[in-house]
C-alpha cells in the first residue's frame, strides 16, 4: 500500500504549475495553502517566474533543494503523466491531481491518460489522488490544499472554536459537493478532520482513504458522496472495518435513475451500479443512505453530538401542542415510537404544568411552564422514564433566553445520561441559540423531517452495532463434492432436474418427480405418483417453459398425460428447432401456500448476491424483492423475508394458515451456502416458484435453474 501519510499529511509540498495570480485555480491552490499556514516546506514549479506569490519557484522537479513528501498537479492533460513520472523518478511519494481532461472527458484520448496515470502509479507505489478533484484538507495537520471556495475565509480555523462535536471526515468523487459539506456545516460548529476530494479515482480510491482515516482513529464519522464503487472487495473490507471501529458511514449513492446513471458515467467516468446492490451492501454494513445535502449533514449532526440509543421509543416535548403533535406524526412517519410515558414519570411532570398541559406524550408543557421551568427539568424527568430511549424538544431558537436559563444545567444532563437530546426548532434560528445548543452538546434542526430522520439513523445505526457485535462468524465449508463434480460436467445451463440434484445437498427439496423419455415411461410415473400430475420439457435451451408451452398442469388422467406428452414436445420443436431436449419431468402438482421467488444473481461490483420475494403477481407488478450479500446466515434471512411489503401473507393473512417460514430460512440460507461455494462458477440461480407450505408442512421447489459463469 503506498505511503497515504505522504498524501494527506505532507511536510513539505511542490505545486506544479503553480501560479502568481490568486483568482485562477492553479494560483488559488498556492495561495489557499499559505492563507491556511501550512507548516512545512512549499515550492512552486513554474517554467516562467522564478518567483510565485513571494515564494521561490523552480522550473522542475528535478531542480528541487529537496524531495517533497507530495506534488501538488495542475497542469494540462496531457502534460501529467510525464509530470507524474518525473515526480515517481525524484522519489516523491504521493501525487495529488487537480488536472482535469481525463475520462470525464470525450472521446478515448482521456481515458488513454487516465490508465497511463494508473500505471505511473503503481510502478512508482506513489499515492495518486485524482485526477479531476478539487483539493483536500486535513484539519489536525493544518493542510488545506484547495481552490474550493468554502475554506476561504481564512480569519476563520477550520476547526470550530465552539462545542466538541466528534470530527467528521469527507470523502467526495465529487470536490464542490465535498467542500460543501464543510461550508454547510461550518455555521453548526460541526468538526471535520478531512475533506478530500477523490475525482476520476484513477488509481487511489475513496475507501482507500476511509480505511486510512478509520486506521488513524481521528475521522469518527464519515460523509460521502459516491457515483460507483470499482471495486467491491475494498468496499467490503472497509465497510467492515468502519463497523467493527463504530464509525458510521453516510452515503450519498447517486444513479438510482438512469439519467442519473449517465450523468455519473460522464462526470467521473464511473458505471453506476445496480442500486439494489448497493441497498443490500449498504444494509449488510449499517451504512445510512441519505438523498440530500440537508439529509446528509443532519444525520452527521446527530452522531456528532449524540450517543447511540438502545431503541426507537421517543419522548417529545414542546410549548407548541400543535408542534408536538406534528412533530410525533413526523417521527411515527419515519418508523420511530412516541409510547405513552408511564405514570411515575407522568405524575412527576403533571407537578410542574398546568391543568390544561398534557403528560402523556408528546408532553404539552405549555409556553408559560417553558419561560419559567425551561427545558432543562422536563427533560431530565423524561430522560429518567424506563420507556424513553431519546428525546426530541421542540422549541423556538428566536432568541437565546430560555436556553441561557437552562445552559448549565443541559450540559450536566447531556454528560449525566446515555440518551440522545434532539432539538427542533419551529422558528427561525438564531444563530446565537444555535451556537449554544452547540456547545452544550445538542444538535440543532430547523426542520422536522430532518430531525426525524436523523434520529432514525441513529436508533438503526445503534440496532445494527447490536447485531454486529453478537453475529457469528461465517462457517468455512467445503463445497459439496457430488455438487462440484455435477457443475462441472454440465453445460452453460442446468435445466430443473440438473439444478435440483445439484442443489439437493444444500438442503434443497426435489420432491418426488422422474425423468422420462417416452410416452410409457411418463404413464408409468404418473401413475407412481399420483394425480394430478404436471409435465415440463427439460432443456437448457428453453429455460422459460411457459413462454414456450413446453409444459402442462392438473393432468388428472392417463389420457391427458398421454396427450399433453406429445402437445409439450411438439410446442418445445416449434419454439425452439435445435433444441437439446434431455426428457419430460413428470411431478405430483404441488399443495397450495404462499408463492415465493428465491434466486442468486451476480452483480458486476459485488458479486453474488440473494433475492428473495413474493412470487406471482406480486414479483412481476409489484417488484417485492429484497437482496442480500453473502455469505447469509438464518437472522439475516429472517431479517430479509421481514423487509417485503408483502411478508404479512405469510403469516397467516385474512384466515390462511401460517407458511413455514422456518422451511423458507433454511432454503435460503442453503441456497446462499451453494452460490457462496461456487461464487467463481455459478452466475445465476433461479428458484421460481417456490411454494411455502403451511407450518410443519415444508414447502415445494416447483422450478429451478442454474447458469454458469
Amino acid at each position: 500500500m503506498p505511503d497515504l501519510n505522504a498524501l494527506l499529511a505532507p511536510r513539505s509540498i511542490a505545486v506544479v504549475g503553480a501560479s502568481p495570480d490568486p483568482t485562477i485555480i492553479r494560483g488559488r491552490v498556492l495561495n489557499t495553502l499559505k492563507e491556511r499556514r501550512f507548516p512545512g516546506a512549499i515550492y512552486p514549479i513554474s517554467r516562467s517566474h522564478a518567483e510565485v506569490q513571494g515564494i521561490k519557484a523552480y522550473a522542475s522537479i528535478a531542480d528541487l533543494p529537496k524531495v517533497p513528501d507530495l506534488a501538488i498537479l495542475i497542469i494540462p492533460a496531457a502534460g501529467v503523466p510525464e509530470a507524474l513520472h518525473e515526480c515517481g523518478r525524484a522519489g516523491i511519494k504521493a501525487a495529488y491531481i487537480i488536472s482535469s481532461g481525463f475520462s470525464e472527458a470525450r472521446g478515448e484520448a482521456g481515458a488513454k491518460l487516465q490508465a497511463r496515470i494508473r500505471e505511473i502509479a503503481l510502478r512508482h507505489g506513489m499515492a495518486v489522488c485524482g485526477p479531476n478533484a478539487e483539493g483536500f484538507f486535513n484539519e489536525a495537520a493544518s493542510v488545506c490544499a484547495t481552490f474550493s471556495p468554502g475554506v476561504e475565509k481564512f480569519e476563520e480555523p477550520l476547526r470550530p472554536t465552539i462545542g466538541n462535536a466528534r470530527p467528521i471526515g469527507v470523502v467526495s468523487q465529487s470536490g464542490g459537493l465535498g467542500f460543501s459539506f464543510y461550508q454547510r456545516a461550518r455555521p453548526r460548529h460541526y468538526r471535520f478532520s478531512y475533506t478530500i476530494s477523490t475525482g476520476n479515482e484513477a488509481a487511489l480510491e475513496g475507501f482507500d482513504l476511509v480505511a486510512h482515516m478509520i486506521d488513524e482513529g481521528k475521522t469518527e464519522i464519515v460523509l460521502m458522496y459516491l457515483e460507483a464503487v470499482r471495486d467491491g472487495a475494498l468496499f467490503r473490507h472497509t465497510a467492515a472495518r468502519a463497523a467493527d471501529a463504530k464509525v458510521p458511514l453516510i452515503v450519498a449513492k447517486m444513479g438510482r435513475s438512469e439519467v442519473g446513471r449517465l450523468a455519473a458515467r460522464s462526470h467521473t467516468a464511473a458505471l453506476a451500479g445496480s442500486d439494489s446492490a448497493y441497498d443490500a451492501l449498504f444494509r449488510h454494513y449499517g451504512i445510512a443512505r441519505a438523498d440530500s445535502m440537508d439529509s446528509m449533514l443532519a444525520i452527521a449532526g446527530a452522531f456528532a453530538f449524540s450517543p447511540l440509543p438502545t431503541g426507537g421509543r421517543v419522548g417529545i416535548m414542546s410549548g407548541s401542542g400543535g408542534a408536538a403533535v406534528w412533530m410525533s406524526d413526523t417521527l411515527v412517519a419515519h418508523g420511530l415510537d412516541v409510547p405513552e410515558l408511564d405514570a411515575r414519570t407522568r405524575r412527576a411532570i403533571d407537578a410542574v404544568i398546568p391543568s390544561y398541559g398534557a403528560s402523556r406524550n408528546p408532553v404539552d408543557l405549555t409556553a408559560q411552564v417553558i419561560r419559567q421551568v425551561g427545558y432543562a427539568r422536563i427533560t431530565e424527568i423524561m430522560l429518567r422514564s424506563p420507556r424513553i430511549d431519546s428525546v426530541v424538544i421542540v422549541g423556538s431558537l428566536a432568541n437565546t433566553h430560555t436556553l441561557e436559563q437552562a445552559k448549565d444545567e443541559l450540559k450536566r444532563i447531556r454528560a449525566q445520561y446515555k440518551k440522545p437530546v434532539l432539538f427542533c426548532t419551529y422558528t427561525l434560528a438564531s444563530q446565537a441559540a444555535v451556537d449554544l445548543l452547540a456547545d452544550v452538546g445538542l444538535p440543532c434542526y430547523t426542520d422536522m423531517q430532518d430531525c426525524a430522520l436523523a434520529l432514525k439513523a441513529l436508533v438503526d445505526y445503534g440496532a445494527f452495532q447490536a447485531r454486529w457485535r453478537k453475529r457469528a462468524a461465517p462457517q468455512r465449508t467445503r463445497p459439496v463434492a457430488r455438487a462440484r463434480a455435477g457443475l462441472a460436467a454440465a453445460g452453460p445451463v442446468l435445466c430443473e432436474y440438473q439444478a435440483k440434484a445439484l442443489l439437493a445437498p444444500y438442503g434443497v427439496p426435489a420432491g418426488h418427480e422422474t425423468l422420462v423419455k417416452s410416452p410409457a415411461a411418463a404413464l408409468k410415473a404418473a401413475a407412481a405418483l399420483g394425480y394430478p400430475v404436471a409435465l415440463k420439457v427439460q432443456s437448457p435451451d428453453i429455460p422459460h417453459k411457459t413462454e414456450a408451452g413446453a409444459l402442462a398442469l392438473n393432468l388428472g388422467s392417463a389420457g391427458a398425460v398421454r396427450t399433453a406428452f406429445a402437445h409439450i414436445l411438439a410446442k418445445a420443436k416449434q419454439a425452439h428447432r435445435k433444441a437439446d431436449i434431455h426428457g419430460v419431468l413428470v411431478q405430483p402438482m404441488a399443495a397450495k401456500g404462499v408463492e415465493m421467488i428465491l434466486g442468486i444473481s451476480r452483480d458486476a461490483t459485488f458479486g453474488p448476491l440473494l433475492m428473495v420475494g413474493l412470487g406471482g403477481v406480486q414479483a412481476e407488478l409489484l417488484r417485492d424483492v429484497a437482496f442480500a450479500p453473502l455469505p447469509l446466515g438464518p437472522d439475516d434471512a429472517r431479517r430479509l423475508i421481514q423487509r417485503l411489503k408483502g411478508a404479512a401473507l405469510l403469516d397467516g393473512f385474512r384466515g390462511s394458515p401460517v407458511a413455514d417460514v422456518a422451511a423458507l430460512i433454511k432454503l435460503m440460507v442453503g441456497v446462499a451456502r451453494f452460490a457462496h461455494d461456487f461464487a467463481d462458477q455459478v452466475e445465476e440461480v433461479d428458484l421460481n416458484p417456490v411454494i411455502v407450505h403451511a407450518k410443519g408442512n415444508g414447502l415445494s421447489v416447483v422450478d429451478a435453474l442454474i447458469v454458469k459463469r
